[in-house]
Order: structure tokens, then sequence, then C-alpha cells
């Protein structure tokens, strides 16, 4: 986190970051220890089987009412009901007798931050998401020779300029273009947009898919690790349904819901979302193909941002005509020495 007195916006109220490890003084204050300052926990997970338990960062937040709140639009989300049976997703057909998909989803809408004013203060451990413009050398990412040779190792060395990693691993990535009432995962045409609130690993499932790339735990590779996507527009500003990403320090650990994700050969988890009405909600409008966002799906220092939940939505100001969204987002592990 970087030296200094921060302020954010933060749903209509200034956000003033104090920074404990500092033990300095900013304005009145003089903290001593954390226990010394007003501050409510945020959603953090602990590193063992019961991950409904919070655990405060190590900042403090003093919040002062802001009639300069930033732009928004309103989003409608799809939440998940809180239920007594584990969701489950199949992805490719399920057994016979088997439902292809267990989950309660509903619909909200949700006031959408404009995080573009403030994106350059956007961070990865903080927030969990962060914006940079970088242009692509890419001029074709439906060509996967140029998405391969060119795209991956772009993506790789993203990740670690933005966060120092010692070494990263572009392991997978997805195409996405939205086709007009087509169903994800439909066979002939891309992938489309993401519609449901979630996040692409969970406390259990994030270690794991690291040992299944890289064969080991990831402490034989460094002392951290981070599951980040690089997610990227494609020809176009991402305008129609562009990505919407939770703000990791509103998301409580309870608003987290495993579900299982079915693999004919594996099986993953991943965290569906409940809804929180305390929970911050950012998008960048006019995303370009030469800006990307990166995306924290698990860390495994729980003193930082670790999961950061996100979705395509709807967004109502679109103007009539915008061209369908087309997206990338490469996966990657960066590790820390």
């Amino acid at each position: 986190m970087p030296r200094g007195d921060k302020v954010f916006l933060l749903d209509g109220w200034e956000l003033e970051i104090v920074y404990i490890w500092q033990n300095a003084s900013f304005g009145s204050w003089r903290p001593q220890r954390l226990d010394d300052l007003p501050h409510r926990k945020i959603g953090r997970q602990r590193e063992d089987t019961d991950n409904r338990k919070g655990r405060p960062m190590s900042v403090a937040t003093n919040l002062k009412s802001d009639p300069w709140a930033t732009s928004a639009v309103e989003g409608t989300l799809q939440f998940a009901e809180r239920s007594t049976e584990k969701p489950y997703a199949h992805v490719g057909p399920p057994p016979e007798g088997v439902e292809p998909i267990r989950s309660d989803i509903r619909s909200l809408t949700v006031r959408v931050e404009n995080a573009r004013p403030f994106a350059d203060q956007l961070n990865l451990d903080v927030e969990g998401v962060a914006l940079v413009r970088r242009p692509t050398a890419v001029r074709d990412y439906w060509d996967e020779a140029q998405t391969l040779a060119l795209g991956h190792p772009e993506a790789a060395a993203l990740v670690r300029e933005v966060t120092g990693a010692s070494r990263v691993v572009v392991f997978d990535h997805t195409l996405r273009r939205r086709s007009e009432g087509a169903a994800d995962r439909t066979t002939g045409i891309p992938r489309q947009p993401a519609t449901r609130v979630h996040v692409d690993q969970t406390v259990w499932s994030g270690p794991k898919r690291v040992r299944e790339i890289m064969g080991e735990d990831f402490q034989r590779f460094g002392k951290r690790a981070a599951i980040i996507n690089v997610w990227r527009p494609i020809a176009h500003p991402a305008r129609d349904w562009p990505l919407v990403v939770g703000d990791a320090r509103s998301i409580d650990a309870d608003d987290l819901i495993a579900s299982d994700l079915i693999f004919p050969n594996r099986r993953g988890e991943i965290y569906l979302l409940a809804h929180n009405p305390r929970q911050r909600w950012l998008y960048v409008p006019d995303l370009t193909p030469d800006e990307a966002l990166l995306i924290k799906c698990w860390d495994s220092d729980p003193d930082v941002a670790r999961f950061a939940p996100h979705s395509a939505f709807e967004d109502a100001t679109t103007p009539p005509g915008t061209p369908p969204r087309q997206s990338i987002e490469f996966r990657t592990i960066a590790f820390f020495d």
C-alpha cells in the first residue's frame, strides 16, 4: 500500500484511509493500535475450513458525508440465495437423472459506480481490481496462434509489472462474443458474457488449481501466490454488457457462497454471491482494447484483498446499435518471493 493519506469515494461517502502499520499522524489521527480506531470488519477469508469467518484488513476507515459522489448507473445483477443445499453446475452433460444446475438466483438492481475518475487509484490488494492502459500487439485474438504467441506473454508481463510478482504463469484464456438470446456454452458459438455474480476460485479451489497446473503446492514456487484474471475488450470498447466488479473491502465473508463446478474430468469450486446492501459495485465505462482490468480471484495472503466478485451487466445507458461486446480473459498465477 503506498505511503500517505488516501481519500476515496464510497457510495456517496468520503473514505479516509489511515495506515495502521505506519503508526503515523494523519490529520488529527494518531493511531497506536487497530482497536483504538473506529472501524468495521471487512470480508476477508481465513485459510481454514470455516470460510464464513471474516477478518479485518489492517486499515481503519473514517467515513464522512460527501455531496460530490461520483456518477453511477443502475444495473441489474444476479445474486445467489442462501440455501441448505450446496449449489452446483455441470460443465457438459450431467449424469442421467441429474439436473445440470442447482442454484437459487434472483435479480436485484444495484448502484454501479463509475470508477473512471479514480481508476488510477484502484489497487489489486485493496479493492481487488486494477486498471492498466497497455496496447497489445495481438491483431486478432480469434487467431489462436497469435493469442498464444503474443497474448499470453503480454498478460504475464502485465501482471508482473502491476504486482511485482517474481513469476507469472498464464494457464488459460476464454474468448467471448455476445449473441442476442444465446445461452452460455452453446455449441457452435463463442462463450457468452457471464451474467451471475461470481468469483472464479474459492479458499479451497484456489490452491487446488495451482497444484493442478503446477504439479506441486504454491509454496514450492514462492511464499505467496495469487490467481489474477486479465480482462480486455476486443475490437471495440466494451460498452455493451460491460464488466462490473465488487470492491473486495465491501464483501463480507458470509456473502460468498461456495458452488461446485463439475467438469467431465475434474471438480472445481467457485463463489456465487449473496446480496448485501453494504456491497460497493464499480465499472469502467467504455473500456477500450488498449486497456485491461486485472481482477483478483484468489490470494494465499489473508491480509490483502482475496476475492473480487464480478459479472457482466446490462447498462441501460448503452446507445442503440452499439456493437455486441467481445472480450478475452487470461487466467494467471502470480508467485511472490
